[in-house]
């Protein structure tokens, strides 16, 4: 059995950005790990407005969060000075790890989405630990 919470659909968590020429290729098409970027921006900043900041979390926790694992499917691409929007849903709970379903839209253009693995380590020994209670609560799990 497994120890992580599926959690029900929720409201997602909105981050939005521009497609700068540093995301591009020379065609002016993002180029595809670039994503993997503007996922994380939209994460720290759902983190942060939950009321947790990583670098607090690290300093006075002594703990970190890693991708494990990522799944993206492409759809559509962005393009140089397109306006996303990237959601942030959680998924699953567990212990020591969340999955996050993230997407990026332009209007109402699904671009590109995935399923994204978080674990909390301890930041010296990189070591899998327990997420902190308070985000646990405050997520539901």
């Amino acid at each position: 059995m497994s120890s992580e919470l599926t959690v029900p659909p929720s409201t997602p968590f909105s981050h939005e950005l521009r497609i700068y020429w540093e995301d591009t290729d020379a065609g002016g098409v993002v180029f595809y790990a670039n994503y993997l970027k503007f996922l994380e921006r939209a994460r720290t900043e759902w983190l942060r407005q939950l009321g947790f900041e990583q670098e607090r979390m690290r300093r006075e926790q002594g703990l970190l969060f890693v991708v494990s694992e990522t799944q993206m499917r492409y759809l559509a691409p962005a393009r140089l000075d397109d306006w996303l929007r990237i959601t942030v849903v959680p998924s699953q709970i567990g212990r020591a790890s969340l999955v996050v379903t993230q997407q990026a839209w332009r209007g109402e253009q699904l671009l590109t989405e995935g399923s994204i693995r978080i674990g909390c380590v301890s930041a010296q020994e990189l070591r899998p630990a327990r997420i902190p209670a308070d985000i646990l609560r405050t997520l539901g799990g």
